[in-house]
């Protein structure tokens, strides 16, 4: 290997980014990304023992303590009563995790210049999963192996449809990467490259989640109504234009808008066929609410409880949806899993938890806003209530967004002088 590689090579493994980039590079490999969360953990061991009031030094750090704790307590307080003891007091368990973590990530992120380092990569890594993607709708096989039959799946597998999800939610490090790099030739570039995969993914929620970025993504770059308006209107042509030869091109598309479109038939059966049967979920979800009101069913519990709840005949226990015979896997709705697996006071602890955010970053100033818009808006758009969610409680999304949680409040206080001593831990690797 050539001395100037090789030398780049130590380094990115000597970086303390390298466990956080690690979750997010691993994230088509199910439960392996924990490796990257085991790291950072015992980087935060390390951190402590060499400092025990480190903690008090860094106002990220502590705002993301508070938001862990109102989404830990939710959770702890729907234990007792849940319907699924066992699992919930897991779940209560793997929570813990989250909180060196998120520590490790704001000690690790604290210069501005590894927030911008690890933003770039994270946009490189999506950036080939687009790739990836474009390749599947091309010749119908990528990295994951063949298309699944009525979408596109990418990386992740035909068993595992949460390409369009991933790739609306992480859009804004392409975007932003994109433009920092190439300017504005580079952003129009970018999203019209992420365009065809989000929408040959089929995941409606993820179509509504990169609707929601780009207009992010318009005002950010023109700061002015007219041309923000212009953006708009430009990309409303530009989508109009895509879905179009998306709607005559592809089959698995094509499928896809005529489920969507059912909706337009105006009763109730064609309204559920059209929602993947979110509707019938949604009501099984108001029924359990009413009976749970204060601490709910118990985080992860929304599965056995389902049965009791649904009415005679309900698709999701005959068809077994979650492979187990036992009804819906969760709501599929922020709003709703937090007040039927955790009721109104896990809803409370969340609001006040969302309440605290707002405030931190509204008092940031405008360059620090400026500094953290793309996880800023990264993490709006996976947490926006009008939209269907995967479980904000379950392993995988729930690690998803604490890493996305956790560069937020890194972001927020990235202030620490690039030339300043380094106080993370190292992994020490020696030349051969």
């Amino acid at each position: 290997m050539p001395d100037t590689l090789r030398t780049r090579a130590f380094a990115i493994l000597r970086s303390p980014l390298l466990p956080i980039w690690l979750v997010i590079f691993l994230l088509p490999f199910g439960r392996a990304c924990e490796l990257g969360v085991l790291l950072c953990m015992l980087g935060a061991v390390f951190l402590f023992v060499r400092d025990r009031h480190a903690l008090a030094a860094h106002p990220g750090a502590r705002l993301l303590l508070w938001l862990w704790a109102a989404y830990l307590l939710a959770a702890l307080i729907s234990a007792p009563a849940a319907v699924d003891p066992a699992r919930t007091w897991s779940t209560v368990a793997a929570l813990i995790r989250f909180a060196p973590f998120g520590l490790y990530v704001c000690f690790a992120v604290r210069r501005e210049a590894r927030l911008v380092a690890l933003g770039e990569a994270t946009g490189v890594i999506v950036a080939l999963w687009a790739l990836d993607a474009w390749v599947q709708a091309l010749t119908g096989f990528s990295l994951g192996g063949h298309a699944e039959a009525q979408r596109i799946s990418g990386i992740f597998g035909a068993n595992d449809l949460k390409l369009g999800p991933v790739l609306a939610s992480l859009a804004p490090f392409v975007l932003w990467g994109a433009r920092r790099r190439f300017g504005r030739a580079g952003l129009i570039a970018a999203m019209l490259f992420l365009l065809g995969p989000i929408l040959l993914a089929g995941s409606r929620a993820a179509w509504i989640t990169y609707g929601l970025v780009l207009p992010a993504f318009f005002w950010w770059d023109a700061r002015r109504l007219m041309p923000f308006l212009a953006w708009v209107a430009g990309a409303c042509v530009v989508a109009a234009l895509a879905t179009g030869v998306a709607w005559k091109t592809s089959s698995r598309f094509d499928a896809r808008m005529d489920r969507t479109l059912a909706a337009l038939h105006d009763t109730a059966h064609a309204l559920d066929y059209a929602s993947s049967g979110r509707v019938d979920i949604w009501r099984v979800s108001a029924r359990m609410i009413a009976a749970h009101p204060l601490n709910g069913v118990g985080v992860r519990g929304f599965r056995y409880a389902y049965p009791h709840y649904a009415a005679p005949g309900d698709h999701f226990l005959t068809e077994e949806a979650c492979g187990l015979g036992e009804g819906a896997c969760h709501p599929h709705q922020i709003v709703l899993e937090i007040l039927s697996d955790t009721g109104a006071i896990g809803l409370a602890l969340w609001l006040a938890g969302a309440a605290l955010a707002l405030r931190a970053w509204r008092e940031a100033g405008a360059a620090v806003r400026e500094r953290a818009f793309p996880v800023t808006a990264a993490l709006a758009v996976t947490v926006f209530p009008l939209n269907t969610h995967f479980a904000f409680y379950s392993a995988w999304w729930g690690l998803f967004f604490w890493w996305l949680l956790a560069l937020w409040c890194a972001a927020l206080y990235a202030d620490v002088p690039d030339d300043a001593p380094q106080t993370m831990p190292r992994v020490r690797i020696r030349r051969a």
